[in-house]
């Protein structure tokens, strides 16, 4: 754009579209302009920054246009004049710091930056005092100051006889209404002061490292453990700019951030950040994590801070928020490399205590990746580092297995199940206890809570074999001559809500009182779930609805299934296979497709378990089933029927197939060619 006067119009737009847009066409257009076309152009940016009467946006577009200009004298020679406007600039972006537009404070910000990055640290060290002075002053606030949150207080909330004194500051797990404010809302202008700090960190580089001292860390310090989250997370890659800067140095030059200066007292706040309850903390202290241990040229130096940092990164691997899990999985390769299970067994101590302490968190996304984490202690790493923590782990396991989250539950269950099938002599002792709790599980109301308990109960009898398997038989038998008992309309959550559940808890009918939600500890969806009693006493599993006789018979039916692939129990196997099919067949309750689409699926799992020669005997009596599923109005089970067809029809031949349902029912034959056409 070659108009000068069409660039600011885009730039003191009020459409930031159209600001953003003149600032790039600005960029353009002073490459290619002399020094006195430059300085015209200064000359109408400082008029803006100048203006009261200007609105926030042209200020904004004005703060833009600095930066770009600031930017582009980089390398230049600087006359007079343009000290004289940068020297304005400065003291117009001092104070824009305070100003009631949070756009207009982020812009100050990343313009103070830029003069770093164009003068050197000298301008940090100018306004260093006033701006470490800004986030002192705003690090607290009175709990009652109305002009903040008036807007968030109700009348109610004004009158509560527990509220506390003006000025008395509350306590970070404080769960009345000014703490949810404190939490959730911006922070006056504490979070812009150090995105300001953090801009001016990056424009300064490695010359920033006189800087870095045990006053300057101790306030950085309290922005990490600060009662709102989005500070925290400001703070995390505040420090994540310091170490860039702090550890870069060439020809052994110092390194701020090194074990014998200031690198334990680093390591320890990544530990905090990486267990934060708050998604996006996580991930601002996992990119600072990263950083601060890639920084370190030699692994000797690197794995001074393992014993503290890789337990928090192994969790992270499992977490529940996309970014951090993968974030996490991708930074575990990168540090340890191939030598993962070499240093969980070196550090086995402190992953053990770090994932016993993760099952107590409030997060029940956290309580699910420490069983996860403890399952991978059982199964992946040398059983003799592992073996001397397996009782202190089961324990924990078992507390798991009454939680009121169903994803914890079914964590804690596989992750039982390993712990038996690895360590079945240490785990003997609690097997009494762990039995009940599976068969619960089995008879679950969540479908993937039923898979995963049988899964568990296959590993159970893969340690003590057929003994195990007898201890089981009794229950399969009842739950899959249960079915005929299935009452044909049941209550779907009875005296529980009818919704679907939430962060893995089923509300109760009286959780929609509105009385129980009104002024209450608010929490990140996916992120920050309630706590709901973790269990472990009398007054456990009180969100879990009655189980159904056909979800009892599902569990079976995936529990036959999984059993089916241990050889010594072929037999056994065998004679229980025509009990499934007498499941099937009740088709007077409303879930019974669920049931079909369940044996469907496991169907061909089965022939592969017990072998084609024996499974042949039992394919006519399911072929009714199937074939039934196939034509059901219910999309999944028809889909299920129809991959199991093909499944069959790979294992046992196509022509036997054919045969066989030839010989049923003719008609049948069009439906199976029809249905193996269309299916992917």
């Amino acid at each position: 754009m070659e108009n000068l006067e069409d660039i600011y119009n885009l730039l003191f737009s009020a459409r930031k579209l159209e600001r953003d847009q003149g600032m790039n066409h600005l960029k353009e257009y002073l490459s290619k302009s002399s020094i006195e076309t430059i300085h015209s152009v200064e000359k109408i940016i400082l008029n803006r920054l100048s203006t009261s009467e200007s609105g926030w946006e042209s200020k904004h577009g004005a703060l833009l246009g600095a930066k770009s200009i600031i930017m582009h004298l980089k390398g230049n020679n600087l006359d007079e004049n343009t000290l004289s406007f940068l020297q304005n600039v400065y003291e117009r972006s001092l104070g824009f710091l305070t100003d009631n537009e949070v756009r207009i404070r982020l812009a100050a910000g990343e313009v103070l930056g830029s003069l770093c990055y164009l003068k050197g640290p000298e301008v940090y060290n100018q306004c260093k005092d006033y701006l470490l002075q800004l986030i002192k002053e705003n690090m607290e606030r009175d709990v009652m100051d109305i002009s903040d949150a008036s807007d968030v207080f109700s009348s109610d909330a004004e009158g509560d006889a527990n509220e506390p004194p003006k000025g008395q500051r509350v306590r970070r797990l404080s769960s009345d209404a000014a703490q949810i404010f404190h939490d959730t809302a911006g922070w006056k202008c504490l979070e812009t002061s150090m995105k300001c700090l953090q801009f001016m960190v990056d424009g300064c580089g490695e010359n920033f490292k006189p800087f870095i001292t045990n006053e300057f860390l101790d306030l950085l310090f309290k922005t990490l453990s600060h009662t709102n989250r989005f500070v925290r997370e400001t703070g995390y890659y505040v420090l994540a700019s310091l170490v860039g800067c702090g550890t870069s140095c060439k020809d052994n030059a110092y390194n701020a951030f090194a074990a014998e200066n200031f690198g334990h007292q680093i390591s320890v706040q990544l530990g905090i950040g990486l267990s934060d309850n708050w998604s996006q903390v996580r991930l601002a202290s996992s990119e600072c994590a990263r950083k601060f241990l890639l920084s370190f040229e030699s692994e000797e130096e690197r794995e001074v801070f393992f014993s503290t940092l890789l337990p928090k990164m192994c969790l992270n691997r499992y977490y529940i928020a996309d970014g951090v899990r993968i974030y996490s999985q991708e930074s575990w390769r990168r540090i340890v490399k191939e030598n993962g299970r070499m240093f969980v067994k070196k550090y086995i101590d402190n992953f053990v205590q770090h994932y016993i302490s993760q099952t107590k968190a409030d997060n029940h996304a956290v309580r699910e990746a420490a069983c996860a984490c403890i399952a991978e202690l059982a199964s992946k790493i040398d059983h003799e580092a592992t073996k001397p923590y397996v009782s202190q782990l089961l324990q924990t396991l078992i507390e798991c297995f009454c939680d009121d989250s169903w994803p914890v539950r079914d964590a804690a269950c596989l992750a039982c199940g390993n712990f038996v099938l690895c360590f079945p002599n240490e785990s003997k002792v609690v097997l009494e206890k762990l039995y009940p709790l599976f068969f619960t599980n089995l008879k679950d109301g969540i479908p993937s809570v039923r898979q995963g308990a049988a899964g568990a109960l296959a590993n159970v009898v893969k340690a003590y074999g057929v003994e195990a398997y007898l201890t089981i038989k009794p229950q399969v038998l009842e739950g899959l001559k249960g079915v005929k008992d299935q009452p044909s309309e049941s209550e779907k959550y009875s005296a529980l809500d009818k919704g679907p559940a939430t962060f893995g808890v089923v509300k109760r009918l009286r959780d929609n009182d509105m009385e129980l939600h009104t002024n209450q500890q608010m929490y990140s969806c996916g992120s920050l779930a309630p706590k709901m009693g973790r269990g472990g006493g009398c007054s456990d599993h009180k969100f879990r609805k009655p189980s159904e006789p056909w979800e009892l018979a599902d569990g079976c039916v995936h529990l036959v299934a999984e059993l089916s692939q241990i050889n010594e129990l072929t037999s056994h196997i065998c004679e229980i296979i025509p009990l499934l099919h007498e499941a099937a067949s009740f088709k007077h309750y409303t879930h019974h497709v669920c049931l079909l689409e369940s044996l469907c699926k496991q169907l061909p799992n089965l022939c592969k378990g017990i072998g084609k020669r024996h499974f042949k005997q039992f394919l006519e009596m399911f072929l009714e089933d199937i074939f039934y599923s196939l034509t059901c109005e219910n999309i999944l089970t028809s889909s299920a029927a129809s991959q199991c067809l093909t499944l069959l029809s790979n294992m046992l031949g196509p022509n036997i197939l054919r045969a066989r349902i030839e010989n049923l029912n003719p008609g049948y034959l069009k439906l199976m060619e029809t249905s193996m056409m269309v299916d992917p």
